[in-house]
């Protein structure tokens, strides 16, 4: 195997371990619910350097989704950002979606994990194509896919309606 390989497999558990510990301590915290209505401006600006709000931590946009895998959105960060190393053109998205589908599928299926699917793209291969080389058929695929496009909006609407401080 070439070292790149290794240091990238290497990277790629380094930060499975890492999201699973964090997931053992959030899974012992105790979860809060809030609700607020969310508004969309019809005529929103675009972004620009001017009218750009100020970032306050980057894995704030990992809030919603990692409560709802149950871990903590500094760990998620700290995933995406080992598996972003390990394969650059991976997307936020794919990143979001391969944890999500291995969150929903991993109790009826141990081999469909975040790690083997996040190989799988690495690889060049799409999702479901990868789900479907973990058993999957191509159906299973397809619903699993949209179900983790579901969960993910959801999880994000949620955070978003979470009242501010």
């Amino acid at each position: 195997m070439k070292p790149i390989t290794n240091a990238v497999i290497g990277i790629a558990v380094a930060a499975s371990l890492t999201l699973g510990t964090a997931s053992a301590v959030q899974a012992q915290a105790k979860p809060t619910t809030h609700a607020r209505t969310m508004s969309h401006p019809s005529n929103a600006k675009p972004t620009t350097p001017s009218n750009a709000a100020p970032k306050a931590n980057s894995s704030d946009s990992f809030k919603g989704i990692a409560a709802k895998l149950g871990v903590l959105p500094g760990a998620l960060q700290s995933a995406y950002e080992a598996a972003k190393l390990a394969n650059p053109k991976l997307s936020r998205g794919q990143f979001v979606s391969a944890n999500m589908v291995a969150h929903n599928l991993s109790s009826k299926n141990p081999a469909i994990t975040t790690q083997a699917i996040l190989s799988g793209l690495q690889s060049g291969k799409s999702m479901g194509q990868t789900l479907q080389g973990l058993g999957l058929s191509a159906k299973e695929a397809e619903d699993a896919e949209r179900q983790a496009r579901r969960d993910a909006v959801e999880a994000q609407r949620a955070e978003m309606q979470k009242p501010t401080k």
